[in-house]
């Protein structure tokens, strides 16, 4: 691990970095250029202390989940993920190494911007890349590389938010994706593990797999149950990106509808919740808070 580069790249992305590209309000006193430590460690997830550690060389060795964490919250760009990581003594993650992928920068522009709508940005695979603080509030989802397959068919929490008569719709849903990506990617070694690990772990699961049946998610209505405002009906829109191999999904109301008013609740409550939790060190979100 090359401290004194780790720390000297690190600066140098946080001060080059437009406030306003990710969503945060320069303000009138600023006076440095870029983002402020606190602002890149808020975006990181991680706690000031820890942040300003690596930036001045003091810090431990970052682990690989907190290099992801970094290069979403800088923007870097593919080739600059891998020099962070190099830096860090660690291989970049590559195609098939499981849950570490990148998002383009471009594609969080995107989720930067989308304020009043839950976002989250997934790949193919089911595992949650990044997110905006109102999709975080919805679903409660904050790990990176989660998958949310994974959740559904394995951890109970993981349904919390939705009713429970929706429940078998929504794991049809994603064992028939599940299955045509695998048909896909017959190489993809992450993707053979996750289906024998369910297989194995879920008789759901399982069962369905057996029915072969294969759709991608596409647009959709969905129902959430949160405990704080209640059921809200959004419509559910999912965009691809070129290669398909991850997708922006946006989650809207109708304006004046019910769960028009319950979402713009769950936007001051929910993140009013999000500001007050979290750990010292270890990443906490995917996007900044607003």
């Amino acid at each position: 691990m090359d401290r004194a580069e780790l720390a000297d790249f690190l600066r140098r992305c946080r001060t080059r970095l437009d406030p306003a590209t990710v969503g945060l309000t320069a303000g009138p006193r600023r006076r440095t250029p870029g983002l402020r430590r606190e602002e890149a460690a808020m975006l990181t997830g991680a706690s000031v202390d820890h942040y300003t550690r690596l930036e001045q060389g003091r810090g431990s060795r970052p682990s690989r989940q907190m290099l992801a964490a970094l290069a979403r919250a800088l923007r870097l760009t593919q080739d600059e993920r891998d020099h962070l990581f190099h830096l860090a003594g660690e291989e970049p993650p590559r195609s098939g190494d499981g849950p570490a992928q990148h998002v383009r920068p471009a594609l969080l522009m995107v989720l930067d911007r989308l304020h009043d709508a839950p976002a989250h940005v997934y790949s193919d695979r089911g595992e949650l890349l990044a997110q905006n603080p109102l999709a975080t509030a919805l679903t409660g989802e904050t790990e990176p590389g989660h998958n949310v397959i994974r959740g559904w068919f394995t951890d109970p929490a993981a349904r919390r938010f939705h009713p429970p008569q929706d429940h078998a719709a929504q794991s049809l849903v994603h064992v028939a994706q599940l299955r045509a990506v695998s048909a896909s990617r017959p190489g993809d070694r992450y993707l053979a593990a996750l289906v024998a690990e369910l297989r194995e772990a879920s008789e759901e699961f399982a069962a369905l797999w057996a029915e072969h049946r294969v759709a991608m998610r596409r647009a959709e209505r969905k129902r959430f149950l949160h405990p704080a405002v209640g059921l809200l009906e959004l419509g559910c829109e999912v965009l691809l990106t070129a290669d398909c191999g991850q997708r922006l999904v946006i989650h809207t109301a109708e304006p004046g509808s019910e769960s028009y008013e319950r979402l713009r609740l769950l936007a001051v409550i929910g993140l009013q919740d999000l500001g007050a939790t979290g750990g010292p060190d270890a990443p906490r979100g995917l996007s900044p808070s607003r």
